[in-house]
């Protein structure tokens, strides 16, 4: 049996699939702040009679697992709704595939489309809708796949996008700073090629 992605792990893999690596390879995460408050605050939501809470699904088609935090049954049809801690207020693509995830799981097991999932965040009491297209599923499929042929010995690239460093819970083990300057072939067209520029602009 080939082994399933977590569904949790695409929002990992997507926001940078380095950081994925060394959280699925070396086990990095630890118990951080975010985890730890974000499991206290499932557990404290209150349940409702329209709510289906937690349910767990796993495909071999699609090749994912998961638990998905709430089902809202109360419309024409099923929404799956992912809870999220975001003090910006804002939700991200890596977030959105997370949820795209969990919709080809419910599609599965409904045997029938699932179309639209949504976001709550806890900060601002808000629930986004969020159309699920043909697009995100396929990135769905792509990250699967990636995600399944990295190997211990193939470390990905430095992200694209510096900024993501800043408060990654890998970056310790990383290190892409130290990376960029003694490995410069790495760090190109990954916004790493200046470190020395972008570890000031991240200090600031």
């Amino acid at each position: 049996m080939t082994e399933l992605v977590n569904v949790s792990d695409l929002n990992q893999f997507i926001y940078c699939p380095r950081r994925y690596w060394y959280l699925h390879f070396y086990d990095t995460q630890g118990r951080n702040y975010e985890r730890i408050d974000g499991k206290t605050t499932h557990e404290n939501q209150s349940t409702r009679s329209d709510w289906l809470n937690e349910l767990y699904l796993e495909s071999e088609e699609v090749g994912l697992k998961g638990k998905i935090d709430v089902l809202d049954l109360d419309s024409s049809r099923v929404v799956p709704v992912e809870r999220k801690r975001a003090e910006s207020g804002q939700y991200y693509q890596s977030d959105k595939i997370q949820l795209a995830g969990y919709c080809l799981l419910l599609e599965q097991h409904l045997n029938e489309p699932v179309e639209e999932g949504a976001i709550y965040l806890y900060e601002t009491d808000q629930r986004m809708h969020i159309p699920i297209t043909e697009q995100h599923r396929q990135l769905v499929r792509e990250s699967v796949e990636q995600m399944r042929s990295m190997t211990v010995d193939s470390v990905p690239p430095l992200v694209d996008n510096p900024r993501k460093c800043r408060s990654c819970s890998a970056k310790s083990y990383c290190m892409p700073y130290e990376t960029a300057m003694l490995e410069p072939s790495k760090a190109q067209q990954t916004g790493w090629e200046d470190p020395q520029a972008v570890r000031s602009e991240l200090e600031s």
